[in-house]
């Protein structure tokens, strides 16, 4: 959770395209980000796999009104509605995107081309049908922003009263340099969203961070395998719970949408 998912720039600048906030080529550009490329493959109408402008626009063709993002882990098919093959492939990648009045969910597959000193990442999407019934388990911006605030102090005091490294300043210093780093030249969500879900996005982010540093810095105080066993006790639902504020985030468009 250290870097956005790649379901999230495509929902949220889908989202600000079909809302007429940004120009293809620039909604495009936005969801490549470092990689090589993006193509999508299996869209209807498409014989082989087609770029991202076209896709976008086949897809709002085709009925696509808003793009929603599931981010399911095993035991938790956050986002997902169906049917058991896209969401087998989506719990593969870990991510996909939904979309909203068509039937159709998209899944990415990445690759690593060329040799080494010089590779390159390229995407293709998979776009497969989906079941039209309401995704699992996405909270309220509301509730996320609560529920994530709870956790981070949950977290932390739990972390801390292991001595688990990752929960003192060691951390903090770390979440202050990386959010600086993701702040220069980024925006954190596409045109049109709300500051509220922007607000949740972030801290759900600083959130992930949180976990992604305490298993990273190694297991400081925490040596016995009851203690480690601990940690990971404590991790899990925060975890959880920040990958439910994001796909709240990047839902934010759609929901709001939906209440008019």
């Amino acid at each position: 959770m250290l870097s956005e998912p790649r379901s999230g720039r495509l929902a949220a600048w889908g989202n600000a395209l079909l809302a007429g906030f940004v120009a293809p080529d620039d909604a495009a550009d936005a969801i490549v980000g470092d990689d090589a490329i993006h193509r999508v493959e299996g869209l209807p109408g498409e014989t082989s796999p087609v770029g991202l402008t076209l896709a976008l626009g086949r897809l709002r063709a085709l009925g696509t009104t808003g793009l929603r993002v599931a981010l399911p882990a095993p035991g938790h098919p956050l986002g997902l509605s169906g049917p058991p093959e896209f969401n087998a492939r989506a719990l593969e990648a870990e991510e996909a995107v939904v979309c909203q009045g068509a039937a159709l969910g998209l899944v990415p597959e990445v690759y690593e081309v060329g040799p080494d000193g010089d590779v390159h990442v390229e995407v293709v999407w998979h776009c497969l049908p989906v079941r039209e019934a309401p995704p699992a388990d996405v909270p309220s911006l509301g509730e996320a922003e609560r529920e994530l605030a709870e956790a981070l102090r949950e977290a932390t005091a739990v972390l801390s009263r292991l001595d688990v490294a990752g929960s003192g300043p060691v951390a903090e210093a770390a979440i202050d340099a990386y959010r600086a780093r993701a702040e220069r030249g980024r925006e954190v969500l596409a045109p049109g969203y709300p500051p509220r879900a922007v607000r949740v996005l972030e801290l759900a982010q600083r959130v992930g961070l949180l976990i992604s540093v305490a298993y990273e810095n190694g297991h400081g105080g925490a040596v016995s395998a009851s203690e480690m066993a601990a940690r990971a006790q404590a991790l899990r639902p925060v975890e959880r719970t920040a990958r439910r504020a994001q796909v709240a985030a990047y839902n934010a468009y759609v929901e709001e949408r939906e209440r008019g």
